[in-house]
């Protein structure tokens, strides 16, 4: 019998893999207790996760999918001004979800990411040259973090003075775990969930050319967001529009510290940038479990059956690592093909925002190595934390060094003309 630790903490995120080479091989589909204290199943072998992403019968809204008893027995408490969170896409199962996903998608086109790398670039080049001129940074809050949350912010049309908060905000709601966890952080919940709908409402009435603004227009069979969809969705868009950017850059950059021939070739051969991110994704797994599924029929994966009315987790870390789908998986393979990793799920919930994590992964990784010459960690190895989060795997902090840009050494001059994050106006960054 293998212990299951509960897989929310920080030690069990320092090394997952270890854990999941013996669930795979000895118990690839096993029952334990989530970071919430309620029982789950877990599903770890490739094949499995991969037909569990697609598997009609694994339900995403147990509102609709569970009985009374069912819920009160599989589902975490929620208290009722977050309800609208659950109406995300990423909680809904046809046809509600197709009609979502189709309107999300008319405002969060491949046209929209693309338009987006030249200041994507801006904001990457301008952190690393203030990283460069002060030689010691971590890299997690000063370059991992910031990316992302201004490309997002700025997509959405959230104010430059206002990310920081956003930051925080998101911060905390990503530690939650247990219902204590959630019960301390209703205070934060309610103050960002009014500036969300505020933002909504301003949008409504003021237009604009951002994301909140197309997601408003958008229009699918004379179908419209509701409020508290619109609320949501934002929501969605924001945590997870940044934080699997965050772990990316902040791990990936680990993993190459660990392995500095992968990290010498990628510094060499700039255009495997495309499959080594891909790698990195696959080799870190920045979310290490799918959100939970709910069984409205029973289901058998690997000669094991899990009843009906039952909470089931995915392991898309465990997958990844699969000797069965990948050859010699703890390998960085930076130029691995074929790459059918699961970093960003599969089937009809297969991550929207992948092309835009990608774009802001390569470009990221480039400019750390073009501009920050001498990159290197600045702690023990052994000293670095990860976050305890059931879904996310990421670190806490990764100080790192560089070698110190000479005085001349002049940050303000960028590709698209911008000095700062903050120099293009919200509103430029989506037109």
């Amino acid at each position: 019998m293998i212990d299951i630790p509960t897989l929310a903490t920080a030690e069990h995120k320092a090394n997952p893999f270890s854990l999941y080479v013996r669930l795979r091989a000895e118990a690839p589909v096993v029952r334990f207790t989530a970071g919430d204290k309620k029982p789950a199943w877990l599903i770890t072998r490739y094949t499995d996760v991969s037909a569990a992403l697609k598997e009609p019968r694994l339900a995403k809204n147990p509102f609709t999918a569970l009985t009374d008893a069912e819920r009160k027995r599989t589902v975490p408490w929620m208290p009722g001004f977050l309800r609208p969170l659950s109406k995300t896409m990423l909680d809904q199962d046809p046809p509600d979800h197709g009609r979502l996903r189709s309107l999300v998608h008319q405002a969060f086109t491949p046209r929209r990411v693309e338009d987006l790398r030249a200041r994507i670039e801006a904001i990457a080049t301008d952190l690393a040259g203030q990283a460069r001129a002060r030689g010691s940074i971590d890299l997690l809050e000063d370059f991992a973090a910031p990316l992302p949350i201004t490309v997002i912010s700025e997509m959405l049309g959230v104010p430059a003075d206002e990310r920081q908060r956003f930051r925080r905000w998101t911060n905390r709601l990503l530690r939650m775990v247990t219902t204590t966890d959630m019960l301390l952080s209703i205070p934060m919940l309610w103050m960002l969930l009014r500036y969300v709908r505020g933002l909504v409402k301003r949008r409504r009435s003021e237009g604009g050319e951002d994301l909140v603004a197309a997601l408003i227009r958008a229009e699918e069979s004379g179908s419209q967001l509701s409020d508290d969809e619109l609320l949501s969705m934002v929501m969605l868009l924001l945590i997870a529009g940044h934080e699997t950017t965050v772990n990316l850059i902040a791990s990936g950059t680990l993993a190459l510290f660990d392995q500095p021939e992968a990290m010498e070739r990628l510094a060499r051969e700039p255009a495997l940038m495309p499959s080594a991110v891909d790698e990195l994704l696959r080799f870190t797994s920045p979310v290490e479990l799918g959100t939970e599924r709910y069984t409205t029929a029973p289901v058998t994966y690997s000669g094991h059956t899990i009843p009906r009315g039952q909470r089931v987790f995915a392991s898309l870390a465990s997958a990844n690592h699969d000797p069965d789908m990948f050859a010699g998986p703890e390998q960085l393979k930076l130029d691995r093909e074929p790459n059918r990793h699961l970093a960003f799920g599969g089937g009809p919930h297969y991550c929207l925002g992948a092309p835009l994590t990608r774009l802001e992964g390569q470009i990221a990784f480039r400019v750390l190595l073009r501009d920050m010459p001498g990159l290197r960690l600045a702690a023990p190895r052994g000293s670095l934390r990860w976050k305890p989060n059931q879904i996310l795997r990421g670190l806490t902090a990764l100080p790192v060094r560089c070698d110190v840009a000479p005085k001349h050494f002049d940050s303000g001059h960028r590709p698209g003309g911008a000095a700062d994050p903050s120099a293009v106006s919200p509103t430029s960054a989506s037109q």
